[in-house]
Protein backbone atom coordinates (compact mmCIF):
# COMPACT_ATOMS: atom_id res chain seq x y z
CA UNK A 1 0.00 0.00 0.00
CA UNK A 2 3.26 2.61 0.87
CA UNK A 3 4.48 1.95 -2.21
CA UNK A 4 1.05 2.35 -4.29
CA UNK A 5 0.96 6.00 -2.37
CA UNK A 6 4.49 7.15 -3.45
CA UNK A 7 4.33 5.86 -6.62
CA UNK A 8 1.11 7.84 -7.12
CA UNK A 9 3.05 11.07 -5.20
CA UNK A 10 5.84 10.56 -7.97
CA UNK A 11 3.20 10.51 -10.90
CA UNK A 12 1.62 13.65 -9.69
CA UNK A 13 4.95 15.56 -9.11
CA UNK A 14 6.13 14.83 -12.47
CA UNK A 15 2.87 16.02 -14.02
CA UNK A 16 3.22 18.97 -12.50
CA UNK A 17 6.32 19.62 -13.06
CA UNK A 18 5.73 19.06 -16.65
CA UNK A 19 2.47 21.26 -16.67
CA UNK A 20 4.95 24.30 -15.19
CA UNK A 21 7.29 23.90 -17.70
CA UNK A 22 5.01 23.60 -20.68
CA UNK A 23 3.49 26.86 -19.31
CA UNK A 24 6.39 28.61 -18.91
CA UNK A 25 7.46 27.16 -22.46
CA UNK A 26 4.55 28.78 -23.91
CA UNK A 27 4.90 31.78 -22.28
CA UNK A 28 8.52 32.43 -23.71
CA UNK A 29 7.02 31.66 -27.03
CA UNK A 30 4.27 34.32 -26.85
CA UNK A 31 6.58 36.77 -25.60
CA UNK A 32 8.35 36.20 -28.93
CA UNK A 33 5.60 36.16 -30.67
CA UNK A 34 4.58 39.52 -29.11
CA UNK A 35 7.84 40.76 -29.80
CA UNK A 36 8.23 39.64 -33.39
CA UNK A 37 4.41 41.80 -33.90
CA UNK A 38 5.98 44.93 -32.72
CA UNK A 39 8.59 44.61 -35.31
CA UNK A 40 5.98 43.84 -38.02
CA UNK A 41 4.49 47.14 -37.29
CA UNK A 42 7.74 49.26 -36.91
CA UNK A 43 8.95 48.05 -40.37
CA UNK A 44 5.37 49.23 -41.42
CA UNK A 45 6.65 52.60 -39.73
CA UNK A 46 9.88 52.21 -41.50
CA UNK A 47 8.61 51.56 -45.02
CA UNK A 48 6.20 54.76 -44.99
CA UNK A 49 8.69 57.68 -43.34
CA UNK A 50 10.58 57.88 -46.71
CA UNK A 51 7.43 58.57 -48.19
CA UNK A 52 5.96 61.26 -45.62
CA UNK A 53 10.11 62.91 -45.65
CA UNK A 54 9.83 63.12 -49.69
CA UNK A 55 6.40 64.63 -49.65
CA UNK A 56 7.22 67.36 -47.02
CA UNK A 57 10.66 68.40 -48.63
CA UNK A 58 8.55 69.34 -51.92
CA UNK A 59 6.84 71.87 -49.60
CA UNK A 60 9.65 72.43 -46.83
CA UNK A 61 12.81 72.05 -48.53
CA UNK A 62 14.69 74.37 -46.11
CA UNK A 63 13.53 72.61 -42.96
CA UNK A 64 16.17 69.99 -43.86
CA UNK A 65 17.74 69.42 -40.60
CA UNK A 66 14.23 68.55 -39.12
CA UNK A 67 13.70 65.73 -42.21
CA UNK A 68 17.54 64.77 -41.23
CA UNK A 69 16.49 64.23 -37.73
CA UNK A 70 13.96 62.13 -39.31
CA UNK A 71 15.83 59.79 -41.46
CA UNK A 72 18.94 59.54 -38.92
CA UNK A 73 16.37 58.90 -36.34
CA UNK A 74 14.88 55.96 -38.63
CA UNK A 75 17.81 54.17 -39.11
CA UNK A 76 18.77 54.48 -35.39
CA UNK A 77 15.68 52.34 -35.16
CA UNK A 78 15.81 49.79 -37.98
CA UNK A 79 19.62 48.89 -35.99
CA UNK A 80 18.35 48.75 -32.91
CA UNK A 81 18.71 45.73 -30.86
CA UNK A 82 16.60 44.47 -27.77
CA UNK A 83 13.88 45.74 -26.37
CA UNK A 84 15.75 48.17 -24.04
CA UNK A 85 17.97 49.54 -27.28
CA UNK A 86 14.52 49.33 -29.25
CA UNK A 87 12.25 51.58 -27.15
CA UNK A 88 14.80 54.32 -27.07
CA UNK A 89 15.11 54.26 -30.58
CA UNK A 90 11.54 54.38 -31.33
CA UNK A 91 11.22 57.25 -28.17
CA UNK A 92 13.59 59.52 -30.53
CA UNK A 93 11.88 58.14 -33.72
CA UNK A 94 8.35 59.23 -32.47
CA UNK A 95 9.75 62.86 -31.57
CA UNK A 96 11.13 63.49 -34.44
CA UNK A 97 7.81 62.12 -36.48
CA UNK A 98 6.40 65.02 -33.80
CA UNK A 99 8.42 67.73 -35.59
CA UNK A 100 7.38 66.88 -39.08
CA UNK A 101 3.65 67.01 -38.41
CA UNK A 102 4.17 70.24 -36.97
CA UNK A 103 5.51 71.63 -39.55
CA UNK A 104 2.18 70.73 -41.11
CA UNK A 105 0.66 73.98 -39.06
CA UNK A 106 3.58 76.11 -40.97
CA UNK A 107 2.73 75.07 -44.52
CA UNK A 108 -0.90 75.03 -45.57
CA UNK A 109 0.15 74.10 -48.68
CA UNK A 110 1.63 70.90 -46.95
CA UNK A 111 -1.05 70.61 -44.59
CA UNK A 112 -3.84 70.75 -47.61
CA UNK A 113 -1.82 67.78 -49.47
CA UNK A 114 -3.80 64.47 -49.90
CA UNK A 115 -0.63 62.60 -49.95
CA UNK A 116 0.77 64.24 -46.59
CA UNK A 117 -2.90 63.62 -45.17
CA UNK A 118 -2.99 60.03 -46.17
CA UNK A 119 0.76 59.32 -45.21
CA UNK A 120 -0.16 61.19 -41.95
CA UNK A 121 -3.02 58.71 -41.41
CA UNK A 122 -1.44 55.67 -42.24
CA UNK A 123 1.18 56.49 -39.57
CA UNK A 124 -1.30 57.74 -37.48
CA UNK A 125 -2.76 54.03 -37.50
CA UNK A 126 0.85 52.38 -37.45
CA UNK A 127 1.37 54.38 -34.25
CA UNK A 128 -1.83 52.84 -32.78
CA UNK A 129 -1.09 49.46 -33.59
CA UNK A 130 2.86 49.82 -32.36
CA UNK A 131 1.11 51.20 -28.99
CA UNK A 132 -1.50 48.00 -28.57
CA UNK A 133 1.72 45.37 -29.76
CA UNK A 134 4.32 46.99 -26.89
CA UNK A 135 0.87 46.80 -24.80
CA UNK A 136 0.38 42.98 -25.61
CA UNK A 137 4.39 42.15 -25.62
CA UNK A 138 4.62 43.88 -21.74
CA UNK A 139 1.65 42.15 -20.49
CA UNK A 140 3.09 38.76 -21.73
CA UNK A 141 6.39 39.93 -20.01
CA UNK A 142 4.55 40.92 -17.18
CA UNK A 143 3.06 37.04 -16.69
CA UNK A 144 6.45 35.63 -17.57
CA UNK A 145 8.65 37.12 -15.61
CA UNK A 146 5.93 36.89 -12.69
CA UNK A 147 5.80 33.01 -13.66
CA UNK A 148 9.23 32.39 -13.27
CA UNK A 149 9.80 34.70 -9.92
CA UNK A 150 6.49 32.39 -8.06
CA UNK A 151 7.05 29.65 -6.36
CA UNK A 152 6.85 26.73 -7.64
CA UNK A 153 7.39 27.39 -11.14
CA UNK A 154 11.06 29.39 -10.14
CA UNK A 155 12.09 26.01 -9.16
CA UNK A 156 11.36 24.65 -12.59
CA UNK A 157 11.79 27.42 -14.28
CA UNK A 158 15.72 28.09 -12.35
CA UNK A 159 16.45 24.42 -13.38
CA UNK A 160 16.40 24.97 -16.99
CA UNK A 161 17.75 28.54 -17.30
CA UNK A 162 14.40 30.65 -17.93
CA UNK A 163 15.29 33.99 -17.37
CA UNK A 164 13.62 37.18 -17.05
CA UNK A 165 12.78 39.43 -20.16
CA UNK A 166 12.67 42.91 -20.47
CA UNK A 167 9.54 45.17 -21.07
CA UNK A 168 9.15 47.71 -23.60
CA UNK A 169 9.65 51.37 -21.83
CA UNK A 170 9.53 54.91 -22.81
CA UNK A 171 12.40 56.90 -21.69
CA UNK A 172 11.16 59.87 -19.25
CA UNK A 173 11.35 62.80 -22.45
CA UNK A 174 8.99 60.66 -23.81
CA UNK A 175 6.03 60.79 -20.81
CA UNK A 176 6.53 64.38 -20.89
CA UNK A 177 4.87 67.00 -22.83
CA UNK A 178 5.66 67.31 -26.81
CA UNK A 179 8.41 70.24 -27.17
CA UNK A 180 8.45 71.61 -30.76
CA UNK A 181 11.16 74.15 -31.85
CA UNK A 182 11.39 75.85 -35.25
Amino acid sequence: MAVVVIIVLVVLLVLVFVVIYNGLVRLRNRIDNAWSQIDVQLKRRYDLIPNLVETVKGYASHEKETLERVVQARNMAIGAQGAHDQAEAENMLTGALKSVFALAEQYPDLKANQNFLNLQEELTSTEDRIAYARQFYNDTVLKYNNKIQTVPSNIVAGMFKFSEREYFEGDDESRGPVKVQF
